[in-house]
């Protein structure tokens, strides 16, 4: 048996769940033509409410990739969960993207679409609902995303804020269960 030691950034990786989002090849014009470069965006997240998202850009894809992962590593935020969805409706706003972000009952699953998808499922969401609005560009829409989960709030701290008991915010399916 060979004795190999695992570093401490192989540990790190295996424990992320890590999607890449769109790889595009942008373009500077010079004198003399163009450069043209890769812009690689990906999220990383713990499936536990812990989520970041990085971009790279480089010459060549592998190079740009690398960048991407260290930034999301370092740009990891801890988002509030309530079960397998979110505590409360949020709305991000980045540029002309704007996300909405709506708590769903157990079963639902991720009703999202393109790098809302790939940033709720890697930060550990099973259960929600979302709508697109606005521009498309996937940058600002997963910007967008990250702005309307780092905007949630812990069902007390929300609770405290709008003067009401916890049990008032409750998501609907919750309160059934409680007065069935």
């Amino acid at each position: 048996m060979l004795n190999y030691k695992v570093s401490k950034y192989e540990q790190q990786a295996e424990q992320f769940d890590e999607r890449v989002i769109e790889i595009a090849r942008v373009a500077k014009v010079v004198k003399g033509g163009r450069r043209f470069q890769f812009r690689v965006t990906l999220v990383t997240g713990d499936n536990n409410g812990k989520v970041g998202v990085g971009v790279g850009k480089a010459n060549a894809v592998p190079e740009a990739m690398r960048k991407a992962t260290e930034r999301a590593r370092k740009n990891m935020h801890q988002i509030f969960l309530y079960g397998t969805t979110i505590p409360h409706a949020s709305i991000g706003k980045v540029g002309g993207a704007v996300i909405l972000l709506k708590p769903a009952s157990p079963g639902t699953g991720v009703i999202a679409g393109g790098g809302v998808r790939a940033v709720l499922e890697t930060a550990g969401v099973r259960d929600i609902l979302t709508k697109s609005m606005g521009s498309s560009n996937v940058l600002n829409v997963v910007q967008a995303t990250m702005q309307a989960l780092d905007a949630l709030k812990s069902l007390q701290e929300e609770a405290a804020r709008r003067g009401k008991s916890v049990e008032d915010l409750l998501p609907f399916w919750e309160r059934r269960k409680k007065n069935a």
